[in-house]
């Protein structure tokens, strides 16, 4: 009896082993902390048929908000950046702009100028950045931006400033039967040209912002030209509104990182059944950046408070993330 129970208990030791193995295996970059251990267990529990947290295949639908949890929105978000490169390349044809605000704060680097002109500028570069071309040309610039735009703090294409153990969540997600989804208050023609390559999530599961389209026929073939008017805001409370038209269901995992991801987080996990908020914390000032409440982009505040209450995990990334960037290609 003795050793046959010496057997078992190796058993179970080599058990646990090769557990430990898989999920280093699967979530790589992560240090061996509660937040791992958190989304771990609830997949764990989620795929097992007969427990408590079990979800049925069809269910496990996870969401992500991109600026700020997927990749990095600092110093600006990324397409503001590529609003302004976009406003610098079409200035030759608008002199006018020399004098014009918010156009002239772009031009002179005067971001405050931009920033003073409140949701009427931002609106105002957006109408003659986005609007006016077709899906396709507009596709082709974004593609064309992403090639050849370099972030201003680390040099590197911005589809190299994603995290790589968000990545890593997004594919041990999808290994385990769940959809995954970016719902975003960025705009949804921007995010779409890279998603597939960058985080493998196909453009029909992207949400986000987006201006008006309407349909024309152009040289005797049919085209959708953007207008300038704003369609649909995917931020705040927009982001369960925007789950519902483009998902049809209520998420079991959502992951964010600011006060404009709240409801989404809300919203997933207020539903009947298993669910899990996650929220990404910005503390890491050597690897990345860290900022929360006082910030301008990005700005956790209302949802850090009340995380505890409502059972969201917070991800501490200075301590959570053994690395926060995949290595340059």
């Amino acid at each position: 009896m003795k050793s046959r129970g010496f057997v078992t208990g190796l058993g179970l030791a080599a058990a646990m082993l090769t557990s430990t193995a898989a999920l280093a295996q699967d979530l790589p970059s992560w240090n061996d902390t509660a937040s791992r251990q958190a989304i771990v267990d609830f997949v764990t529990a989620a795929t097992t048929e007969g427990d408590e947290g079990y979800v049925a295949p069809e269910d496990r639908i996870a969401v992500f908000d991109n600026d700020g949890t997927l990749w990095s929105e600092y110093p600006t978000y990324f397409q503001a950046l590529f609003i302004f490169d976009r406003v610098r390349e079409m200035a030759p044809d608008h002199p006018e702009w020399a004098d014009e605000q918010p156009f002239k704060g772009v031009l002179d680097g005067d971001m405050a100028a931009v920033a003073a002109t409140g949701e009427e500028g931002l609106m105002k570069l957006v109408a003659v950045t986005h609007a006016g071309s077709t899906d396709e040309e507009f596709t082709a610039a974004v593609t064309e931006w992403f090639t050849t735009a370099r972030h201003p703090d680390s040099g590197r294409p911005f589809t190299e400033m994603t995290f790589e153990p968000m990545i890593e969540v997004l594919e041990y997600l999808r290994d385990n039967g769940f959809q995954t989804w970016i719902v975003s208050g960025g705009g949804i023609d921007f995010m779409r040209p890279m998603t597939e390559d960058v985080y493998g999530i196909p453009p029909q599961q992207v949400v986000g912002s987006q201006i008006g389209k309407e349909y024309q026929v152009i040289d005797g073939k049919p085209q959708l030209v953007r207008t300038p008017e704003l369609f649909f805001l995917d931020d705040k409370v927009g982001k369960p509104v925007g789950i519902s038209r483009h998902i049809g269901k209520r998420p079991v995992m959502a992951f964010g990182n600011s006060d404009g991801d709240y409801e989404m987080l809300e919203y997933t996990t207020s539903g009947d059944g298993p669910s899990l908020g996650v929220i990404v914390h910005h503390t890491d000032a050597v690897r990345e950046y860290a900022y929360d409440r006082d910030s301008q982009a990005g700005k956790l505040d209302r949802a850090l408070d009340d995380a505890p209450k409502n059972g969201w995990v917070i991800i501490d990334m200075a301590a959570d993330w053994a690395r926060v960037n995949a290595d340059p290609q």
